[in-house]
């Protein structure tokens, strides 16, 4: 496992790559937001996962125009910016109005490297005619790749069994933690190529003082938010903490130079556990 670096990629199943570890920017006020970004790219982050839902896509596009201005050697290929399209834009017309508003603001960066369906919630017709969309956005050059947010195995199989499937999703990203492993999810997505991309990695810090990884962070002389951040990493995802402090930012990628072992990574997954730290659920959406 010490193979992974901070400049570690995952191959999609389109091919492209994509970093292991990003930048969330969930609540990050647009005050604020171009600076986190120009801060994470500053100190090694190359993903940085934005949101219309989130109202600050244009000022990370700043924030990553900053740092792509500032010397020859930061190039745009390095940087894989991430966007999500919110349920109020779902269906064909208002997803294509929503995916060009999203490349609008960030129009310095010329395209967007992924687009995700934020959620499942609205219906099977809107959902499919966003993927629609999504689809003819990537053979247009608009946007490298797409794939979903907050998907269960029935909102995964509803897509992958249409029969207007051309481009398949290539992430799946839902809240993922050692007591929400969900792993009904992750197998259906793993059997089906699909990268699983974890979302409050760090339990919103409500899980810092569990025994267990309290001692395991004083055995790896880490602390516990990057025993936590190791351990999607261990599980094949994408992670995605996030942090408007540059320090703790730095303190968030600094998880590359200890492997947790196979019997700590077993004391410290909970597969029998449904713990949520986030106030909604939409995997489990019906309709």
């Amino acid at each position: 496992m010490t193979s992974l670096t901070m400049n570690s990629k995952l191959t999609l199943n389109n091919g492209l790559k994509i970093p292991v570890i990003a930048m969330g920017v969930y609540m990050t006020p647009a005050g604020v937001a171009s600076q986190v970004a120009y801060n994470a790219l500053k100190v090694g982050y190359r993903h940085i996962d934005s949101a219309e839902f989130y109202k600050n896509e244009k000022e990370v596009g700043e924030g990553i125009s900053k740092w792509l201005q500032e010397s020859p050697n930061n190039k745009r290929e390095d940087v894989f910016y991430v966007t999500k399209i919110f349920d109020f834009n779902h269906g064909y017309e208002k997803a294509k109005r929503a995916i060009d508003e999203c490349l609008q603001k960030v129009k310095d960066l010329q395209y967007i490297d992924m687009v995700l369906i934020h959620s499942p919630q609205s219906n099977r017709t809107k959902r499919l005619e966003t993927w629609k969309a999504l689809q003819e956005a990537v053979k247009s050059g608009k946007i490298k790749s797409i794939g979903v947010s907050n998907y269960g195995v029935h909102h995964m199989k509803e897509l992958l069994e249409w029969d207007g499937l051309e481009i398949k999703p290539v992430v799946n990203q839902v809240e993922l933690n050692p007591w929400l492993m969900r792993t009904h999810i992750v197998d259906y997505a793993k059997a089906n190529g699909i990268v699983m991309e974890a979302y409050s990695p760090l339990t919103r810090g409500k899980n810092f003082h569990d025994p267990t990884l309290v001692q395991l962070a004083k055995k790896y002389q880490k602390t516990p938010a990057q025993v936590l951040i190791r351990w999607s990493l261990q599980q094949g995802f994408v992670v995605l903490p996030k942090s408007e402090k540059k320090d703790r930012a730095v303190e968030n990628i600094n998880v590359f130079d200890f492997d947790i072992s196979s019997q700590d990574m077993k004391l410290l997954s909970h597969p029998e556990s449904s713990q949520r730290f986030t106030n909604w659920d939409p995997t489990t959406y019906q309709d």
